[in-house]
């Protein structure tokens, strides 16, 4: 077919623009173009536009094009994506597999120069500052000038890659959040591409690709991008296709529109809770509908962000009026008229003249959602405020008391230390609160308290109108004359440096100081993890009775163990919320009929009272928000501060690997590899490893936060002279498989049936039987020539796309992982590093076939492989007697079957490049 019939030239601004006009096939009687999901068509452009009749042909652009609502069996289709996004803390680990490869390219015989980026990258440094100063303005250079400290080599190798590969930029600390740059600044939703002649441009979509799961926040901006493991990202780095299983797509039809104080927080955590139920897992969902009109573009930025949370791949907001206008706020003028030309002249502007089909439509009538949080510990947990102290009664298995007296109400107030008070309903019976003094200051803590309140992550801290109305909120408490209680740990880590341009502006910004929201830095902090430590004062109490305190973020995650490790319950909210809770000192607080605090005469002080009013919100926006601020922060935001130019990185074709160096070590993926991979191995004898239950989430599995020195992988860096004040995070470490593989399946709140249920890091090795150290086990049974599974339950995954939490396992000699389903990206990174995801059967489990981890297991029919294979599986237990049962090969496609066979994408991809010379 020749493809270039179904092109278009434009003139715009003296120059002659080409583009892809799908709308072209449904008058060549090809497909109905008008019928299919916007997400679609962005994709039938791009199989179109790369058709080339060896990778992608014409049959792949027939299937895209003639997309179904339903599909029973996958069905593939190469997709090439314009461009990679990385965040430091997965990108390290991706470099330095780029920079092994071009080793082991070198000892295969061939140019190590071929192993370079072939499409653009982007790597942002957000993940790695800590909150270990704040309540000062002086909280971040602290807190940066320690971040340079424990990440000086790693910031070296990100350096020494910017400098060494082509097609790379890095965006240097202190700038922002990766997905909130990517939003202002790195995405053009239509990419102006070189042409034949400096007049003459070919213009597509944006798309994107990236090793952080949040990257769906540019759905917000109609530029279609979801996160991919490291290895597939590095694999389309190199230029390999996306091999994708066409996708079934559910629309949301939006009408009506929020109330006042209602967030778009509230509505995600709406969003999220829906989507969970409607199970949107390895689905496109899409929203439409008259609704739209009424969500600015960081409203739906913000819904976008957490389709990870809501299960869906991508969350999809179609390119239209708002998004130009967006370009044009964001001092992107000459874009904007860019993409509103080329995305009507390929048929992807949204006008709302029609509505597409879809799989399924959810509808939501905005006007219902409600002011909102979500926890304790999963994203899809919404509690509305007026019953989060009774959820609460139930989290901590007690009970409230009947209606308290004035006379109670003074006696509580004066036990509690903190500046709550129940007017209406009465604390917990049998509540206990314990004196804290915090530099000086004292307080009380017990069950319940609110020790961290975090506004932070990308979720919420570059969107102006819940950041302005926080500012508000915290201005009325200040004039109120309220204060944050000792025992809470505030921050503020803006997604983006014109957050505080804008907060400056308004001269809201000194309310929030003076509730301790100082800027603590430009980054992900909390919500990765990142909260630093809590005073001593209160981490001593908090473990010596055994408290459940809480934690109030503004982000996106809130698993267990996640924020901090002393943290058992995190509720996600949005930063007007978290300054309320903030001041409440307490998470068990109804919001709807009882006061925040009291002030400094005795009165009670409603949330009512407290919030801003929309009209407020709306002039503050308006007023403060400007396109200079953009221009002005953006304009040398490669440069980096005095700190990263002074880090000295010469260029070099290989890496110069330190031995000594305890951050950045050359991985063993590819030690001892040959030009052809030897032929695939039924499973013989392997020992469990771990069994698991349900919702096992990738930080479960993959280390990260805080690093204990009594686990193998703080012995570690013992052993290597490093003090425990300097190990640092597991995040930051990411660039040692020696720390990493230590630390896999190593979070404190992981619970493994083979140590009988215990929480914490632990197995039981066979056929003896001991209590271990799941890596001291893994050791063990390498020595043995023992292969090993792990068994699970249902969404084996689930959350951040850690790369780590698939290549920890294939270095602890994990063969395969049998669960009962997988979360998307986590199944694609198993396949990626050659460890086999095996599904049971429908209805069956390793608890309903009565197998508990003591067996043996075989796993035969891995010789002649081929998608979604039915495999047999043996489990002979001591006794001698043997349970049989089928179970899927999760390899989906053919390429998965390819990455397989070769060990993982990067063997594969290093292999396809030294053949081809």
């Amino acid at each position: 077919m020749d493809k270039e019939r179904f092109t278009r030239t434009l003139e715009w601004n003296g120059r002659r623009l080409t583009v892809f006009d799908i709308t072209a096939l449904e008058r060549e009687g090809m497909a109905d173009i008008r019928r299919l999901p916007y997400s679609i068509r962005v994709l039938v452009e791009n199989v179109l536009r790369k058709m080339d009749g060896r990778i992608v042909k014409t049959e792949d652009l027939e299937k895209i094009a003639r997309w179904r609502r339903t599909y029973q069996e996958p069905v593939e289709i190469p997709y090439h994506p314009a461009r990679v996004l990385m965040q430091d803390f997965t990108g390290v680990p991706a470099v330095v597999d780029i920079a092994a490869m071009r080793d082991a390219m070198r000892d295969l015989g061939g140019d190590p120069r071929k192993i370079n980026p072939l499409v653009p990258v982007d790597l942002v440094i957000d993940h790695s500052v800590q909150v270990d100063a704040y309540g000062t303005e002086r909280a971040v250079e602290i807190n940066v000038a320690r971040e340079y400290e424990r990440n000086r080599e790693r910031y070296a190798l990100l350096k020494w890659a910017q400098k060494s590969f082509s097609n790379m930029r890095v965006v240097p600390p202190r700038s922002g959040i990766c997905h909130q740059v990517n939003l202002e600044y790195l995405a053009q939703v239509m990419v102006v591409a070189a042409g034949p002649d400096k007049d003459h441009a070919l213009v597509f979509p944006d798309t994107v690709v990236g090793t952080d799961s949040h990257t769906t926040m540019i759905n917000g901006l109609g530029v279609l991008g979801w996160g991919v493991g490291g290895i597939e990202a590095e694999a389309v780095m190199l230029g390999q296709p996306y091999t994708m299983a066409i996708p079934e797509v559910v629309g949301v039809r939006l009408t009506g529109r929020l109330r006042p104080h209602v967030t778009a927080t509230d509505l995600v955590l709406r969003v999220t809770e829906m989507l969970r139920a409607r199970k949107v897992v390895e689905k496109f969902v899409e929203f439409f509908g008259p609704g739209l009109a009424s969500l600015s573009l960081p409203d739906r930025a913000t819904v976008a962000n957490m389709a990870p949370e809501y299960g869906a791949t991508v969350g999809f907001f179609p390119v239209d009026q708002v998004t130009v206008d967006f370009l044009r706020l964001t001092a992107r003028d000459e874009q904007a008229d860019v993409v509103e030309l080329c995305a009507k002249a390929s048929g992807l502007f949204a006008d709302g003249s029609h509505e597409p089909e879809y799989t399924d439509v959810l509808e939501l009538d905005l006007a219902t959602v409600e002011p909102s949080v979500a926890g304790p510990s999963r994203p899809q947990d919404r509690v509305e405020l007026g019953v989060l102290k009774e959820q609460f009664a139930e989290v901590l298995g007690c009970r409230y008391g009947s209606q308290p007296s004035v006379q109670d109400l003074s006696t509580f107030m004066e036990e509690s230390g903190c500046r709550t008070q129940r007017l209406r309903t009465c604390r917990p019976l049998s509540h206990r609160f314990f004196d804290v003094e915090i530099n000086g200051r004292l307080s009380r803590i017990g069950d319940g308290s609110v020790v961290v309140a975090a506004i932070t992550s990308c979720t919420n801290t570059s969107n102006p109108a819940v950041m302005l109305g926080a500012a508000i909120l915290a201005r009325n408490a200040v004039k109120r004359g309220l204060q944050v209680p000792a025992h809470v740990k505030t921050s503020l880590a803006p997604g983006s440096r014109v957050v505080m341009d804008y907060l400056n502006a308004s001269g809201l910004m000194p309310y929030l100081e003076a509730l301790g929201f100082h800027c603590v830095g430009f980054g992900c902090t909390t919500c990765i993890g990142n909260s630093g430590p809590l005073p001593a004062s209160v981490e001593e109490v908090i473990v010596r009775e055994n408290l459940n305190v809480a934690a109030v973020l503004s982000g996106n995650r809130n698993f267990e163990a996640r924020i901090h490790q002393r943290i058992r319950s995190n509720y996600l909210a949005s930063p007007i919320l978290v300054v309320a809770f903030a001041l409440a000192g307490r998470i068990d607080v109804d919001m709807d009929n009882e006061p925040v605090a009291l002030d400094p005469n005795g009165d009670p002080v409603y949330l009512e009272e407290l919030l801003p009013t929309q009209e407020e919100i709306r002039w503050m926006v308006k007023e403060t928000v400007r396109k200079e601020f953009f221009q002005n922060q953006y304009a040398s935001v490669l440069e980096g501060d005095a700190l990263w130019q002074g880090l000295e990185v010469d260029e070099s074709v290989t890496f110069p690997w330190d031995p000594a160096s305890t951050y950045i070590r050359k991985p063993p993926y590819f030690d001892g590899i040959t030009p052809e991979p030897s032929p695939v191995q039924d499973i013989q004898g392997a020992r469990a490893l771990l069994v698991l239950g349900d919702s096992v989430t990738t930080d479960h599995i993959s280390p990260a936060g805080a690093i204990p020195a009594d686990y193998p992988a703080g012995q570690y860096l013992l052993s290597k002279g490093v003090e425990p004040a300097d190990f640092n995070s597991y995040g930051s470490r990411r660039g040692n498989h020696e720390v990493m593989m230590r630390g896999t399946f190593g979070n404190i709140r992981i619970k493994n049936q083979l140590a009988d249920g215990k929480e914490g890091s632990l197995t039981r090795k066979f056929p003896e039987g001991r209590e271990m150290f799941v890596y001291d086990a893994a050791m063990a049974y390498r020595e043995e020539g023992v292969p090993l599974i792990v068994l699970g339950g249902a969404e084996y995954g689930t959350g951040s796309s850690r790369d780590w939490a698939a290549k920890g396992p294939n270095l602890l000699g994990v063969r395969a992982v049998l669960a009962r389903s997988f979360e998307r990206i986590h199944r694609s990174n198993l396949v990626g590093m050659g460890v086999l995801p095996l599904a049971f059967q429908e209805g069956e489990s390793w608890e309903s076939l009565g197998l508990n981890g003591s067996e043996r297991f075989t796993i035969r029919g891995l010789e002649d492989l081929s998608p979604r294979k039915v495999l047999t599986v043996s489990a002979e237990r001591p006794d001698g007697s043997v349970v049989t049962f089928q179970a899927i090969a999760r390899l989906d496609t053919d390429v998965d079957v390819d990455y397989f066979r070769h060990g993982g994408i990067l063997p594969y991809v290093l292999r396809k490049l030294h053949g081809e010379g």
